[in-house]
C-alpha cells in the first residue's frame, strides 16, 4: 500500500490500514521534511506558542506499526500501467493500492508582485513560523480575505499586539458556508478587539519594499503594513492525477467509495471531490480536519477490499477569541430557519428544506457551549429528520427527542 501525501488524511489512512489487520508493506509519502502534524492550529497556538513542530504520531509510532515513511522527496508522475509512482531522483515505487491524499494549496493572488518577502502565504508549518516572528505589538498586518484562515490568523495576531487591517471583496465577512447572523457576531467581536474591517472592496495592487507592504483598493484608498497575508481559499492539487489520466471534477473525482476513475488507485481528503449520499449524490469537495479524518478512515478500509459509501455529515469548526462557531450539514435548498437561542449571545440556525427535514445547523457561542446540539444536529442530518419548527426554536425541547420519533 503506497500512501502519496504525509498530512492528515495520509496519516490516519496508514494507521488504519493497521487497525484493519492489514500486515502488509504500507509507505507514506510527503514531500515536507516533517512528520505529518494537524493544520488547524496553524493559524491559532502554532502563532503564539514556542515555535516546535508537533506531529501526530512520533516516529516510534510509525516503527512501531512497520509504516515506511519517506519524506521530503518529490514525485513527478504516477505510472497506473506499471502500478508505481516515480521520484524526481528517478526512483520507482510500486504499489498494489494507492491512495492520493495530496491536499491542497493557497490561490494565489495575481495582483501580487513579490520582491522582498512581505506578501505571505499561510499553509505549512514553515509558513506559521515565518509569519509568528512578524507579529508583536508595535507590528502591523494586512489581511487580505475574510474566511476562516483570515480570521483567525487576525484574532491571534490581535492577542499578540498586532494592529490589524481585513480587506475582503465580499460584502461581509465569512460569505461562503456561514449564515450572515453568524458573520455579524464575529465581524462584531473582530471590530471590537481593534481589528479594522474593510468588506465590499477588492485590491487592485500589491507591492513591497524593504519595511512595507503597500496595497492599493479598488476605491482609492491605499493600505500600508509591515506584513501581508493572502488567505483567498484553496485550490487542490490535481496535477500528478491529470498527468496520470484519472479524472479531475473541482478536485480528484471520486466514487462514493473514494474510488477513482482508474483501478487501485483512490483518492481522499481536502484534494478529492465525492457524492454525498445525505444530499442526494451531490458532488463536494471539503476542506476540513474532520473530513480528512473520516475518509482516511473509509479508504483504509475499501483499500482492503471494502465497499463502503460515505455516510459521513460536512462539519467544521473555527475558534476565534473566546468564540466558536461549528457548522455541520450544507445550507443549500434550505426553504426555511428556525433560530435557537442558548443565552449569553449564544444561539443556532437551523435550515429546513421544503419536507421540513434537517439539512444544516451553524452555532455561535463562547467556549463549548453551542457543541453538544451541533453533534445532536449532525445526527439529526444524517437521519434526514423531520422536524416540528416551533419545537426545534425551543431551548426547553431537547434535541435528542427528535432522534427517538
Amino acid at each position: 500500500m503506497v500512501i502519496l501525501g504525509a498530512g492528515e488524511c495520509g496519516a490516519r489512512t496508514a494507521f488504519a490500514l493497521r487497525e484493519n489487520n492489514y500486515d502488509g508493506p504500507i509507505t507514506l509519502v510527503g514531500d515536507e521534511t516533517h512528520l505529518p502534524y494537524e493544520r488547524p492550529p496553524l493559524s491559532k497556538s502554532t502563532l503564539i506558542d514556542e515555535p516546535g513542530h508537533k506531529p501526530i504520531a512520533a516516529m516510534e509510532q510509525y516503527r512501531q506499526a512497520s509504516i515506511e515513511v519517506r519524506l521530503g522527496v518529490k514525485v513527478v508522475s504516477i505510472l497506473p500501467a506499471e502500478r508505481s509512482i516515480a521520484f524526481s531522483d528517478g526512483g520507482r515505487l510500486p504499489y498494489d493500492k494507492l491512495l492520493l491524499a495530496t491536499g491542497a494549496r493557497p490561490r494565489r493572488l495575481p495582483e501580487t508582485t513579490p520582491s522582498h518577502g512581505r506578501i505571505k502565504y499561510l499553509r505549512t508549518f514553515e509558513d506559521a513560523v515565518d509569519i509568528r516572528s512578524r507579529l508583536g505589538t508595535g507590528k502591523s498586518l494586512a489581511i487580505i480575505g475574510a474566511g476562516f484562515i483570515g480570521l483567525e490568523l487576525a484574532a491571534t495576531a490581535r492577542k499578540m499586539g498586532t494592529n490589524v487591517v481585513v480587506v475582503e471583496a465580499q460584502p461581509r465577512v465569512l460569505m461562503r458556508g456561514v449564515p450572515e447572523a453568524i458573520a455579524n457576531v464575529i465581524a462584531t467581536r473582530h471590530a471590537e478587539e481593534g481589528v479594522e474591517l474593510r468588506c465590499g472592496v477588492w485590491i487592485t495592487s500589491m507591492t513591497e519594499s524593504d519595511d512595507k507592504v503597500s496595497i492599493m483598493l479598488a476605491d482609492g484608498n491605499n493600505i500600508e503594513a509591515d506584513t501581508a497575508v493572502v488567505g483567498i481559499g484553496a485550490l487542490p492539487n490535481t496535477s500528478l492525477a491529470e498527468a496520470a489520466g484519472i479524472d479531475v471534477d473541482n478536485g480528484i473525482a471520486v466514487d462514493e467509495t473514494l474510488r477513482t476513475s482508474i483501478p487501485n488507485i483512490f483518492a481522499a481528503g481536502d484534494c478529492c471531490s465525492f457524492p454525498i449520499a445525505v444530499y442526494g449524490g451531490r458532488r463536494v469537495r471539503l476542506e476540513a480536519w474532520r473530513n480528512a479524518q473520516d475518509q482516511g478512515n473509509l479508504a483504509a478500509r475499501n483499500m482492503l477490499g471494502g465497499n463502503e459509501a460515505v455516510d459521513s455529515v460536512p462539519y467544521f469548526w473555527s475558534d476565534q477569541y473566546d468564540l466558536t462557531l461549528q457548522v455541520s450539514g450544507l445550507s443549500d435548498g434550505a426553504v426555511s430557519t428556525v433560530r435557537r437561542d442558548l443565552g449569553d449571545d449564544s444561539f443556532i440556525l437551523f435550515y429546513l428544506d421544503a419536507e421540513g427535514t434537517l439539512i444544516s445547523a451553524s452555532g455561535i457561542g463562547r467556549g463549548s457551549i453551542v457543541a453538544k446540539d451541533i453533534r445532536l444536529a449532525e445526527k439529526m442530518i444524517g437521519s434526514r429528520v423531520k422536524v416540528n419548527a416551533e419545537a426545534l426554536a425551543s431551548p426547553d425541547v431537547r434535541l435528542r427527542s427528535f432522534l427517538s420519533t
